[in-house]
């Protein structure tokens, strides 16, 4: 791939704490990692939902969807598992730029790419979301039976399976949950948001 070149980088007129004035409250993304089947879309999406209850503006970056649009051309190799995370933390900072609080539920099995990705951002607008919980948990929910297929060598480099998952080594946020309800969930996460003033 060739990299462009004669590109400059052209400054906004209206900044990002303007908009954040604006808007009267903070910009973030909010990182969700996790096994497949441990509940990081159906929490992100109802954080989300809470979120725009309360009149703020947000928005859902989703593995699945991604992948049927921006980056559909990737595989699941460890190449393109980096660059489909990479890709999407240049989106979610264009979300934070722009004012809003953005959920992103992605596997992102590596710390070294949620690391990379957690540069990208000022201090405090990247928060990672760990979302915890035991395989076997995930094997049962299993809501799109992939792990039956990866057992069954269907799926090759299977997070969790045939390919590892590197939890996340300090978390701004751990979420249980086999052990917490989807609301209780929320409300963890949104009481951490309070905390640090982002809304």
């Amino acid at each position: 791939m060739t990299k462009a070149t004669n590109i400059t980088w052209h400054e906004q007129t209206i900044t990002k704490e303007e908009r954040r004035a604006q808007n009267g409250h903070g910009s973030c993304v909010l990182w969700f990692t996790g096994l497949s089947g441990s509940g990081k879309s159906t929490i992100a999406n109802a954080v989300s939902a809470q979120l725009f209850r309360h009149s703020i503006n947000e928005y859902v970056l989703d593995g699945d969807n991604i992948r049927h649009g921006l980056n559909k051309d990737l595989g699941f190799s460890d190449k393109d598992r980096n660059e489909n995370i990479r890709r999407i933390g240049e989106v979610a900072k264009l979300f934070v730029d722009s004012g809003k609080i953005v959920t992103t539920a992605f596997i992102s099995p590596f710390r070294a790419e949620r690391e990379q990705v957690r540069k990208l951002f000022a201090a405090g607008e990247f928060i990672e979301v760990y979302i915890d919980c035991p395989l076997d948990e995930c094997e049962k929910r299993d809501p799109k039976k992939l792990y039956e297929k990866a057992r069954r060598g269907e799926i090759k480099e299977f997070t969790g399976i045939s390919s590892p998952y590197e939890h996340p080594e300090h978390p701004e946020i751990t979420i249980l949950s086999e052990q917490l309800s989807v609301e209780e969930a929320v409300n963890q996460i949104l009481q951490y948001l309070r905390n640090q003033k982002v809304i």
